[in-house]
């Protein structure tokens, strides 16, 4: 018996290509998605680009109107314009010195320590610039000759926002009222100038104009003229009497050495942070015996000071002249007295 035929095989439907009248529902939902989406992400984008566009200006107006504000080291055009003849007004300062009578000059705030290589370390204000006396002042009780004219080249310090560098005592500062009724900072009980030719930090044109003007040493006497020593006695607030190098900083030694027999514990990475100190010109000690100095040759062959045969350095955190940052630091770094023994304790008396 042959095989009879499947009753759907020759259903007059079935090449037919299958289309519907109605679309899915799932369908129907899938295009209405991806509709909102690109609504969404259309004005999404406009927002963004318009909030870019619109918010551009306000930024760029509000950093001008910083820069122009500040006054206080700012180079704008608009501080230039309002700037003293006598070099001295807002450019140098802050616009709140602008009601200052004109012989005044900007706050000095926090003053610092500079090594001279002709006057040793000289007094700045926060900015650098030089600090000076007058012989035809007095300082017991203190008063100022320097009125007028004189003001106008060297205008006198306001003693406000002054206080003292780190090596300087606080007790050095004090305040002297002028004829006009405003306050003038004290150095060593001495009224404090600038110079109006001093233009750059670390210039000292004034010292020894009309023999009469010198810059400050950081206890109010007179800076010294000469080349400075290359192991020199520095008098430090907190630490009394120690020693130096010819550029004013500090020098320690190191507990972990060993004077007898000869030992270098700093190497490597440690000379990072302590730096050894370059040989000393005998003929160039000031307030140290010759005796107590000498060189030593170190493991890599470099020369290095020695005080009282103790290898000395420097350290990296000290940032100017006086500054005793490494003190006692880890317990073992010590500064270095006069006579070359480690400093433990604080000055007395």
């Amino acid at each position: 018996m042959s095989p009879q035929p499947h009753p759907h095989t020759n259903h007059p439907h079935t090449d037919r290509p299958h289309t519907d009248a109605h679309p899915h529902p799932n369908t129907q939902r899938r295009h209405a998605l991806l509709a909102i989406t690109a609504a969404a992400v259309m004005a999404l984008t406009t927002a963004c680009g318009s909030g870019d566009r619109t918010n551009a200006a306000p930024v760029a107006n509000d950093k001008v109107q910083a820069g122009s504000g500040s006054g206080y080291g700012d180079d704008s055009g608009a501080d230039k314009g309002q700037a003293g003849g006598d070099g001295y007004g807002d450019s140098y300062g802050s616009k709140g010195d602008s009601n200052r009578p004109a012989a005044q000059g900007a706050p000095a705030r926090t003053l610092a320590l500079r090594q001279s290589p002709e006057l040793g370390p000289v007094v700045t204000d926060s900015k650098g610039m030089a600090l000076y006396r007058f012989d035809k002042d007095t300082a017991k009780p203190p008063n100022s000759a320097c009125s007028g004219a004189c003001a106008a080249t060297w205008p006198p310090v306001p003693a406000d926002d002054a206080t003292a560098a780190s090596g300087m005592a606080a007790s050095a500062l004090g305040s002297v009222t002028r004829a006009d009724g405003t306050k003038q900072l004290t150095i060593g009980g001495w009224p404090a100038y600038r110079y109006a030719k001093d233009t750059a930090p670390g210039d000292t044109k004034g010292h020894g104009v009309g023999g009469t003007w010198s810059a400050f040493a950081p206890d109010g006497k007179k800076a010294t003229a000469g080349p400075a020593a290359d192991v020199s006695v520095f008098d430090q607030p907190k630490l009394g009497k120690l020693l130096v190098d010819k550029e004013g900083r500090t020098v320690y030694r190191f507990n972990k050495d060993s004077a007898w027999p000869m030992r270098f514990a700093c190497n490597g990475a440690c000379l990072d942070t302590w730096k050894p100190v370059g040989p000393a010109d005998k003929g160039k000690l000031e307030g140290v015996p010759e005796k107590l100095i000498s060189t030593v040759t170190r493991p890599d062959g470099s020369k290095q000071l020695a005080v009282d045969c103790w290898p000395v350095y420097t350290f990296s955190g000290d940032q100017q002249p006086g500054d005793v940052n490494g003190q006692g630091k880890m317990g073992s770094w010590f500064a270095v007295s006069p006579e070359g023994k480690k400093i433990t304790s604080p000055a007395t008396g």
